[in-house]
């Protein structure tokens, strides 16, 4: 059996360790509201960019942008988005799970990939697949140019005919507690206009021809940033309830822990109590 000074030493330990979990989750805790105010202030811009491009695309008859051409799906690129560090749960493994999964559904005949987080770059590069492009930290200096430079490699190769579409694998954000995978189509463009719709009738200058030109990469654009910013949000959820679970873990050990030393204790003092009494009664006899 450990003896009190062992178990006082794991009880500090557990301590100190609880302390950086606490903090960790406040941090993390902090760094959520933020990513989350950016979600919410995106959405509305997202929304009238979709609602534009539905109305620019509906008045332009015969709509046949490179960007909004299917083609069969024989070369493919997966965009997958995990975080630059660990301490999150299942966060990073769940996305890397999922992008191996359509992998394998979907039988593409060639499979490009871009990882974004430490995490996928790690996992990545140590398997036969052909990666186009590491981008790290990305999530923690998240900005609109990042999306930008991202997006414009993405087009350039769908465009030139490199790759048939473009896949993105990330954690949608859903709440504090709940992160959702979702493998989401990004090139070539969904032509759901029907589905948008729209009740406001735009005057268009220089021509719908041209905005819809300048609109489909800068949706491109958005969407990107928007699966970045849905990341950054979940990745932050995800840490802070790993943390309070860490923290609420700590609390039981230490609660054991005290139990166990509790009874040494006491098993130790009656036991030098009886010493004391057998002394005293055989001095006596």
């Amino acid at each position: 059996m450990a003896n009190t000074i062992d178990i006082r030493r794991r009880i500090r330990s557990v301590k100190n360790t609880q302390q950086i979990t606490k903090a960790m989750k406040m941090v993390a805790a902090a760094k959520l509201r933020r990513a989350q105010e950016r979600i919410f202030a995106a959405r509305p811009y997202a929304a009238a960019l979709r609602e534009v491009l539905s109305s620019v695309a509906t008045r332009v008859e015969g709509t046949d942008h490179p960007l909004l051409s299917a083609r069969e799906e024989n070369s493919v690129l997966l965009l997958v988005v995990t975080a630059d560090k660990g301490l999150c749960g299942a966060f990073n493994s769940n996305v890397i799970r999922a992008a191996l999964n359509a992998m394998r559904e979907h039988h593409w005949s060639s499979v490009q990939l871009l990882p974004i987080g430490r995490k996928a770059n790690d996992y990545f590069r140590r398997r036969p697949i052909p990666i186009r492009r590491q981008e790290t930290h990305a999530l923690h200096a998240l900005t609109l140019q990042t999306a930008h430079e991202i997006s414009q490699t993405l087009i350039e190769d769908f465009i030139g005919e490199k790759i048939d579409a473009v896949y993105g694998v990330y954690n949608e954000f859903k709440s504090i507690i709940a992160q959702h995978v979702r493998v989401e189509r990004i090139l070539p463009i969904e032509r759901d206009w029907d589905e948008v719709g729209t009740e406001v009738d735009y005057l268009y200058e220089p021509g719908p021809v041209q905005i819809l030109e300048d609109l489909l990469p800068k949706h491109i654009e958005f969407q990107l940033y928007r699966i970045l910013l849905e990341s950054a949000a979940a990745e932050q959820g995800a840490r802070m309830t790993a943390m309070e679970a860490a923290t609420k873990n700590a609390s039981d050990m230490i609660e054991h822990l005290t139990l166990t030393y509790n009874r040494i204790r006491q098993a130790s003092i009656t036991k030098e109590i009886i010493e004391i009494v057998s002394g005293a009664a055989a001095s006596e006899g």
